[in-house]
């Protein structure tokens, strides 16, 4: 059950990226009850058997099992070569949206997800093919090139079907509702996802990638395609019963909601569990939480360096830091970092994290940022500093708009430098030993046997004269004779082998480095998703807040400024006080936006909030927090429950949507009401709204259930019930904001890991936001004219402080004397 849930939880953001992990549909040609059929295997982004693991009043046929023998030979290969005339052209050609764009010239009759294919399906009586991804998605390419560009299958869909292409990253809503039905009918999901819906949007067949045609006895997308004709011909009433039977079974099996009078669990059970639960998964050599593929996960490593703030004395703490710090040490060491144009790929296909699946997305940038800043704090590493900043110098250069804004992703393929029209997996990212070679031929003075910078530098990354990509690593034969890099020796180590210092190593494999990322800006360019998303937004806000807080780096807090400034600009519609999902560079450089605009979701609201009180904390100016308590009150009215408790995902009161989930689970990216249980209690702090604190504590009450049983599937959630438990310590800094003594002081604070903390700078000149909601800050006082620090905890508060050593003493060992104000 740990390792179920645990792989639910992984990626819920992955494409089915390897064809032995494909799910199909195989309808009988007599009779109208279908089965969903699939890989026992989890994919990316799949959960093995849903059905009987979150729906227990689902009772679905079992699955059968794709060999990956069946796909691979279909699904080989790179994209179309690109070209400027096109023999179609539907409408997805007006959509803003990079996913929806590629598909504007397939020989299919695609309508965006809108009334206009809505009306459609039902004045003609057509059922609808939905068919779901994301732009930077290897299998969602495949599946368009061997199916959506075939003219025979086009002509299938167009003629039958009302076909709708929707881009899961601009309505994440609609894509969780049809995932639920898939992952719950097949024990499988992924994308690309594709979906059957009556003329009225209900589910009654889903899958995620086919193939085009019959293969080995199994039914390609063409059978598929005839066979649901058939049977919305001739037993439509079945289909249609059967899809609604399974519809409001998720309806019960979905709902989240607390009990009348019901409390939240007890934090440092669930911790302890939450806690176990990931130790049994994890893998000791190389980190992580499984042999192989391997994710990122920084919502698991965040939990761990928590778990290990509250339990420092205890075995429990000190293994789960270790199991932190490991993983992190090791993916830093890994190919899945990208260690010539910074920043981290996807996952790793192997235990090691060597071989990566190439993608590069915004939402993991931001997270790890966050994760190594944090375990520099609390190890005192430097390179764990280093790999924070590193993270963030790639966001800048590659994935930032000049509005402010950042891009949503890179693709995992691109067209190889040495020529050819087919895109291939990592080409952009890869080396031959060759190519290091001549690059690197400078003899290095003083080394052994007169080595050159490239023998250090293969030496060093594990380049070898074969290549190092394993053909297990490599199905499709993309990486054959390629380098992947990945650090093989210590600095100390490689200057030991070749009779060096250590400090020339740094120089050497620096400016091998340079070069090579001087090379790779000349290969032809990954495809961009240049779409910029809310909520991805405010994750990357929270990184450049939280990092340049931690190293008191001014460049990166005004990047955080300007950040915002692009959201108030561009996503946030004052008029109707909303903010908005998405917005789009144009041709030009400038930032589009579709009409009418898609409003924000629950996430938005949320990591938005969450990145304005993070950049609060790290500049102290008071707009951002005024902004945070302004969205949180309009993210009540448009999301909250009420009755049952948490945020629903999406607006209720929209009709297209069927199901009203509230996500529970915290995978690739935290989920919405993981942040809102923490954006909530921190902000009681800073308004001393009561109410927002009861609000917060009935959110957990509602996902009891899920926390007690599997709290591995919620670890951020756990986090924000862990710091109800131990209550959030107010640390007030009296002072001027910019005053050399004040500054020091906050130094101080931001150097240390409190992960239960809000930071309040009370500046007695000014009539602040903060003074007129909490009253009590009138009586915290500056002693002898010079900033002071006070730590409380319901304002019951310590003795005040002047010297930022004796705050720091405070802060680790904990506070006994304390005083009520």
């Amino acid at each position: 059950m740990f390792r179920l849930a645990w792989r639910r939880s992984a990626s819920p953001s992955s494409c089915v990226e390897h064809a032995r992990h494909s799910t199909v549909v195989y309808l009988r040609a007599d009779c109208a009850q279908h089965n969903t059929r699939g890989n026992i295997s989890s994919p990316p982004g799949q959960s093995p058997h849903l059905s009987s693991f979150k729906y227990p009043l689902l009772q679905f046929r079992p699955a059968y099992y794709v060999s990956s023998a069946v796909f691979m030979s279909m699904a080989s290969g790179g994209e179309r070569s690109s070209s400027t005339s096109h023999r179609h052209t539907n409408r997805l050609a007006k959509e803003k949206s990079p996913y929806l764009l590629q598909h504007a010239h397939n020989p299919v009759d695609w309508y965006p997800w809108g009334q206009d294919a809505f009306n459609k399906a039902k004045n003609e009586d057509k059922p609808i093919f939905l068919s779901v991804g994301y732009s930077t998605c290897h299998w969602c390419h495949v599946m368009e090139r061997e199916s959506f560009e075939d003219e025979e299958i086009g002509k299938i869909l167009s003629d039958n079907f009302v076909c709708i292409k929707l881009d899961r990253e601009e309505r994440p809503d609609v894509d969780k509702v049809y995932m639920t039905f898939v992952q719950a009918t097949s024990g499988g999901g992924g994308w690309p996802m594709s979906v059957w819906l009556t003329p009225d949007l209900r589910p009654f067949i889903g899958g995620t990638y086919f193939p085009p045609r019959d293969h080995r006895g199994r039914p390609g997308l063409k059978t598929v395609l005839t066979r649901i004709i058939e049977q919305w011909q001739n037993n439509r009433t079945a289909l249609e019963t059967s899809g609604e039977r399974i519809l409001d079974a998720l309806k019960k099996g979905t709902a989240v909601d607390a009990k009348p009078g019901e409390s939240p669990p007890l934090a440092p059970d669930i911790a302890k569990r939450c806690f176990q639960q990931l130790a049994h998964s994890y893998e000791e050599e190389y980190g992580g939480f499984r042999d192989a593929p391997k994710f990122p996960s920084p919502v698991n490593l965040m939990f761990l360096m928590t778990y290990w703030s509250v339990n420092r004395s205890t075995s429990e703490g000190v293994e789960a830091l270790q199991m932190a710090l490991h993983t992190l040490r090791m993916m830093a060491l890994g190919g899945i970092h990208d260690h010539v144009s910074q920043g981290f790929h996807r996952y790793s296909t192997d235990s090691s994290w060597h071989v990566p699946h190439f993608e590069k997305m915004l939402y993991d940038q931001a997270q790890l940022a966050v994760a190594y800043i944090n375990a520099y704090q609390v190890s005192g590493e430097q390179v764990f500093a280093n790999v924070a900043k590193d993270i963030l110098v790639y966001v800048s250069r590659d994935l930032s708009d000049k509005s402010g804004g950042f891009y949503s992703a890179e693709d995992a393929d691109s067209v190889p430098a040495s020529g050819g029209t087919e895109k291939r997996e990592g080409a952009f990212c890869v080396w031959t030993a060759s190519e290091v070679r001549e690059l690197l031929q400078d003899v290095v003075e003083g080394a052994t046997g007169s080595a050159t910078q490239a023998d250090i530098f293969m030496h060093h990354y594990g380049v070898k004269e074969q290549g190092n990509v394993s053909p297990e690593q490599d199905p499709h034969g993309e990486l054959q004779g390629q380098n992947v890099l990945i650090v093989r020796y210590s600095v100390e180590l490689t200057a030991a082998h070749f009779g060096i210092s250590v400090e020339k190593v740094h120089q050497v494999l620096t400016s091998a480095r340079a070069k090579m990322a001087e090379v790779r800006r000349s290969r032809p360019q990954p495809h961009l998703d240049t779409k910029m998303l809310g909520s991805w937004n405010g994750l990357m806000l929270s990184a450049y807040a939280r990092v340049g807080a931690v190293l008191g780096d001014k460049a990166l807090l005004e990047r955080g400024v300007k950040a915002v400034n692009f959201l108030k600009e561009h996503l946030w519609d004052a008029e109707r006080q909303t903010i908005l999902r998405s917005c789009y560079r144009g041709d030009k450089m400038e930032v589009q936006q579709i009409f009418p605009p898609i409003s924000g979701f629950l996430d938005d609201y949320a990591f938005i909030i969450s990145g304005l009180l993070d950049l609060y904390e790290a500049t102290l100016q008071m707009e951002w927090l005024e902004w945070a308590e302004e969205l949180q009150l309009r993210q009540d009215v448009l999301f909250l429950d009420d009755q049952g408790g948490g945020y629903f995902c999406s607006d209720p009161t929209d009709g297209t949507v069927l199901l009203r989930l509230k996500e529970d689970q915290d995978g690739a990216e935290p989920s919405g009401n993981s942040v809102s249980a923490s954006n909530l209690l921190r902000l009681s702090h800073y308004t001393g709204r009561q109410d927002w604190l009861q609000r917060s504590q009935q959110l957990l009450a509602a996902f009891s259930d899920r926390l007690s049983r599997v709290p591995i599937a919620l670890p951020e959630m756990v986090r924000a019930l862990m710091a109800h438990h131990y209550t959030l310590k107010q640390i007030v800094i009296c002072g001027q904001r910019d005053a050399p003594d004040t500054m020091g002081l906050l130094a101080t604070v931001n150097s240390l890991f409190l992960p239960h903390k809000v930071l309040i700078l009370h500046d007695q000149d000014a009539d602040t936001f903060l003074s007129q909601r909490l009253p009590v800050l009138s009586s915290m006082i500056q002693q002898g004219g010079v900033a002071t620090a006070y730590i409380c905890q319901d304002f019951t508060c310590s003795l005040p402080v002047t010297d930022p050593q004796e705050l720091r003493r405070l802060l680790l060992d904990g506070v006994t004397e304390m005083q009520a104000y």
